[in-house]
């Protein structure tokens, strides 16, 4: 599942790239170490903002971590963050 969810998160920002949203790369081996990092604390993820205006919220790692396929790899805490900040936002297709 972790293995997917990389992929899923290289996928995810590869597409935003091509939409002009800056993004440091996600390196598969640490993927799921550094999404859960930045959910941690109250610090958007990468790209939020520029997702955010552009109505692509979908290809946040926010958006992944809340995505029924890959909550089981996260915290409760580190969920409810990422669906607060996606809340937060305006974004309601969850």
């Amino acid at each position: 599942m972790e293995r997917k969810f990389a992929a899923a998160w290289i996928k995810s920002r590869e597409t935003a790239m091509e939409l002009g949203v800056r993004m440091r790369p996600v390196n598969p081996e640490t993927a799921l170490t550094d999404a859960h990092r930045m959910l941690s604390g109250r610090r958007l993820s990468d790209g939020f903002n520029d997702l955010l205006k552009l109505h692509r919220l979908d290809l946040s790692l926010e958006a992944l971590a809340t995505d029924r396929r890959y909550t089981a790899l996260f915290s409760d805490e580190e969920v409810n963050e990422a669906l607060t900040r996606l809340l937060e936002a305006g974004y309601y297709q969850l």
